[in-house]
């Protein structure tokens, strides 16, 4: 399975803490049946200040630290990037991570405040499409407004927006109203990837299996390795997925849109 967003690079986010933490988290990570993970750090203006090459750099060290650790988890550069004005700057500049690209566009694994859908996030999500910039939305799920009214994904979702669901919330990690709306989207077929936003080993570990497993025993097989191996692998270079375009949603909210 391929993990599109976790913490584990040392010491520059709100995840692991130091080296030893980190292969801790990636060894977890294999033993739950991970293969590949994208490092996302926060990328929060006046909080966590990582950038595109800084990120890179980091995931270069700690790939090195994998092979001389003997753990076979390949790993990748991306960032969780908070929604803001200054990303208009930093887009410019060439700071800001991307996951990979999805037919001719970047994707960027985009952060909402947790408390709320700010107001004219649609509208700056609109201009990053306008931009070749591909919004993934992580965790929707645990939006407090979205938790409140599932309609406040729609005006994203009609953009062709992308959404990443946290694998806990599907069984129950997150409580019960993150559940509800993790299942909602689920049966709706917005969501593009499961992932674990795994953060340390005592409360948010990188378990991606039981959410693939409730997604085979609720939807099937195939629509559990869609969300955890086709579609994230088709952002990655082609070695690491299947080479082919992930399908469509059923409510046709296609990246060419």
């Amino acid at each position: 399975m391929i993990d599109l967003h976790c913490h584990y690079l040392p010491g520059i986010d709100d995840g692991a803490q130091n080296l030893e933490e980190s292969l801790a988290l990636a060894r977890a990570a294999v033993a739950d049946g991970i293969t590949h993970a994208v490092m996302t750090p926060h990328v929060h203006v006046g909080v966590f200040e990582n950038r595109a090459a800084g990120i890179a750099q980091a995931v270069a060290q700690f790939r090195d630290a994998l092979a001389q650790h003997g753990i076979p988890l390949r790993i990748s550069a991306g960032g969780e990037v908070r929604i803001g004005s200054e990303l208009i700057e930093l887009l410019a500049a060439g700071e800001l991570p991307f996951l990979g690209v999805l037919k001719q566009q970047r994707v960027m694994l985009l952060e909402l405040p947790h408390g709320q859908v700010p107001v004219g996030a649609d509208r700056f999500t609109a201009w990053l499409r306008k931009q070749g910039v591909l919004p993934l939305i992580a965790h929707p799920e645990r939006n407090k407004d979205v938790m409140r009214n599932l309609a406040k994904l729609d005006p994203f979702i009609e953009q062709g927006c992308l959404l990443q669901v946290t694998a806990g919330s599907l069984v129950g990690s997150f409580g019960e109203v993150a559940q509800r709306r993790a299942r909602e989207l689920l049966d709706r077929g917005d969501i593009f990837a499961l992932a674990t936003d795994a953060h340390n080993l005592e409360s948010r570990p990188p378990m991606l299996a039981a959410a693939h497993a409730f997604v085979a025993a609720d939807a099937g097989e195939a629509a559990a390795s869609a969300l955890t191996q086709r579609n994230p692998g088709s952002l990655l270079e082609p070695t690491v997925g299947s080479g082919v375009p992930p399908p469509e949603s059923p409510r046709t909210h296609s990246a060419n849109r």
